[in-house]
């Protein structure tokens, strides 16, 4: 990579990215431009200006994407209804198709040879931004500078800050033992007590939710519109798709929805133990499902539960820019042109629980599932015939075990 003169940093401001603008700088000789996204992490993302400004940095992109991020990328993926490994709503994952996305905008604007990132060697991270920015740019280079450098403890980094006067914030408060990642959609937590998959997680670790059992004593009902299986409304008021995320993220974290503890399969090859709040998912995903089972048909519902797993581990492992991501993803947007109407929810103490749903694309017919009198839109005599039939192949087979 002897060729490289520009290049474009995924930079937060914090310890990790701040080095390796310096590193970037000495290393390759190159000049660095910082991109910043605010996906709705919770803090001020316009301190880092500064911060790359003391470090040399010309061109510095700060911007906020957080409609673009819940609109092209969350909420697609709840139309499917997405959850990895049964338990995991991707908070992470879903977030670094569109980082990857800009990093080679920004350097196809800026005229840069390359894009870098902080993520480690050993996480899913550095795959996931790679694959995306080789899917949309097969030329761009790409530095990870943690597989490159031999500052591989927090105590190295320190020392080379304190070698080139890196200016480093030093938290007055009592600092996280977690490595955190937020945005919009969730918060996790890695690290620290949680390294032992046997340790409860500690209670004060947890920053977007009450527990369950302080949460209030009183359930809140809310109720979410959907238009083509997004939610565009909430209790009746329209809002953009970044505003109701937002709004649930609040209302769920207040009733202790959210948190999951969970050992997962990395896609390189590890098990690692992660905590999420992923609170406004939670209800997202209960009210999505629960407008589903009146408005979608029995088959099209059934061949969406089975190609979800491979649609979820398609955006864990990195794959969203993929053909076959595009694929399953333009068949289950299909599916959603019925996915309208009113689902009301129950929150209460960590639980989401379904009150009611309504639509006028609704399949459910009262006349045909009642117990009363059915007035002649079903007839039961029918069922034997149709038991009968299906139960052929298992009576040949039983027939033939008794030879």
């Amino acid at each position: 990579m002897a060729d490289i003169n520009k290049v474009v940093l995924a930079y937060s401001g914090g310890l990790d990215t701040s080095v390796i603008v310096k590193w970037l700088q000495d290393t390759y000789q190159c000049e660095v431009v910082t991109y910043t996204a605010d996906l709705g992490q919770g803090k001020e993302v316009e301190p880092a200006r500064a911060k790359a400004e003391a470090l040399g940095v010309k061109e510095i992109f700060i911007e906020d994407i957080r409609e673009e991020f819940v609109r092209d990328y969350v909420f697609p993926m709840f139309r499917a209804n997405t959850i990895y490994e049964g338990e995991y709503l991707l908070g992470t994952s879903i977030a670094r198709p569109l980082i990857a996305k800009r990093l080679v905008e920004v350097a196809a604007e800026t005229g840069a040879d390359a894009i870098s990132h902080g993520a480690t060697g050993k996480g899913n991270d550095q795959v996931r931004f790679e694959l995306g920015a080789y899917a949309l740019s097969p030329g761009i280079q790409i530095i990870a500078p943690w597989r490159e450098w031999d500052l591989n403890s927090r105590e190295k980094l320190m020392a080379y800050c304190a070698e080139h006067n890196i200016a480093v914030d030093h938290d007055k408060g009592k600092k996280s033992p977690y490595s955190m990642d937020a945005n919009l959609l969730h918060i996790s937590y890695e690290g620290g007590v949680l390294e032992d998959p046997a340790a409860e997680a500690e209670e004060d670790m947890w920053l977007w939710s009450v527990s369950p059992e302080n949460a209030p004593d009183e359930p809140t009902y809310i109720e979410i519109d959907f238009i083509q299986g997004d939610a565009v409304a909430l209790n009746g008021e329209k809002m953009s798709a970044a505003t109701i995320l937002e709004t649930l993220n609040k209302l769920g974290g207040e009733n202790g929805i959210g948190r999951v503890d969970i050992v997962e399969n990395r896609y390189v090859g590890m098990k690692a133990r992660g905590c999420y709040e992923t609170p406004g998912g939670t209800i997202l995903l209960k009210a999505h499902r629960a407008i589903e089972s009146i408005t979608l048909d029995r088959e099209a519902a059934h061949l969406k539960d089975e190609l979800m797993p491979r649609y979820a581990s398609l955006i864990y492992n990195g794959y969203w820019w993929s053909p076959e991501r595009e694929a399953l993803q333009a068949l289950i947007d299909n599916t959603q042109q019925s996915v309208n109407g009113k689902v009301r929810l129950k929150l209460y103490k960590g639980n989401v629980i379904v009150a009611g749903r309504e639509s006028k694309d609704s399949l459910f017919d009262e006349s045909m599932a009642t117990f009363e009198d059915d007035a002649g839109a079903y007839d039961q005599a029918d069922a034997a015939g149709f038991i009968k039939l299906n139960a052929l192949r298992l009576r040949t087979l039983a027939a033939n075990k008794k030879k």
